[in-house]
């Protein structure tokens, strides 16, 4: 069973169509990677399906799990898109971290507001709290921040703060990872340590969607590869078929400008 399935999703803003029909299935432990320029509705896609959009047609399904249907005219509540959204972590182009927070405020910060929610939080609140800083600062310590835990957004690096993103999106341990070009923020020296990170993540198997125009990486990291354009997949298969081997006239244009 696929961890992953997405059927037909269709999103626009007014009368600009962003997604026209994405299909695509991933298995538990697979790492995808999608490729395509700006505008072919990447990040559209992440956002509709962390629930940040809603799209306007299609279906999401999780482990066989229908999360998402837009047939369904009934509005989810506040609390049912919560729940859907702790299926994934996202991690953003920007950080978004928390700038009056220190890294392990904002690691801690999800899990902490959540932890409310459990029927033993009152009777148990320090020993919730204990425990959800440990899993924070081993967290911390698996991106090499753990000696900055107590240090602001202003004074880390930004590939510092794209690994404690990293970190706080693995706090809620999801089923998907998903990275929305993390590297694209940073300068070119910086780069190196997050995508070493998510190599590393990829190593344990940790089931991960990533939007980049990094495409050595692509290729090292990459299960499977995904070009879209203009709201559509064009083309998908394994790296070496993709990036070496593009069947499609617009993945072979592309790639030839990213070579440049």
């Amino acid at each position: 069973m696929s961890i992953l399935e997405v059927n037909n999703i269709h999103k626009s803003f007014g009368k600009t169509k962003v997604l026209q029909g994405v299909d695509f299935t991933m298995e538990r432990g697979e790492v995808l990677v999608i490729l395509g320029s700006s505008g072919s509705g990447k990040t559209t896609l992440l956002r509709c399906l962390n629930f940040l959009e809603t799209a306007d047609k299609g279906k999401i399904f999780v482990d066989g799990r229908l999360i998402f249907d837009a047939d369904n005219k009934q509005k989810p509540s506040r609390a049912e898109i919560r729940e859907r959204q702790l299926n994934f972590g996202l991690v953003f182009q920007s950080f978004n971290l928390f700038p009056q927070y220190s890294a392990l405020e904002n690691v801690t910060l999800a899990p902490k507001l959540l932890a409310k929610e459990r029927a033993d939080f009152k009777q148990n609140k320090a020993a919730i709290y204990d425990e959800i800083e440990k899993s924070a600062i081993a967290l911390l310590d698996d991106v090499g921040l753990k000696d900055k835990m107590n240090n602001y957004p202003c004074e880390l690096s930004g590939g510092q703060q794209q690994r404690v993103s990293i970190a706080r999106a693995m706090a809620q341990d999801p089923k998907i990872l998903f990275f929305d070009e993390p590297t694209s923020a940073l300068d070119p020296e910086l780069t190196g340590e997050v995508l070493k990170i998510i190599r590393s993540l990829a190593a344990e198997h940790k089931t991960m969607v990533i939007v980049t125009h990094e495409i050595e990486f692509a290729r090292n990291v990459a299960d499977k590869i995904v070009f879209m354009s203009e709201g559509v997949i064009v083309e998908q298969g394994a790296p070496e078929e993709v990036i070496d081997h593009p069947k499609q006239e617009r993945t072979r244009a592309f790639l030839n400008k990213l070579s440049k």
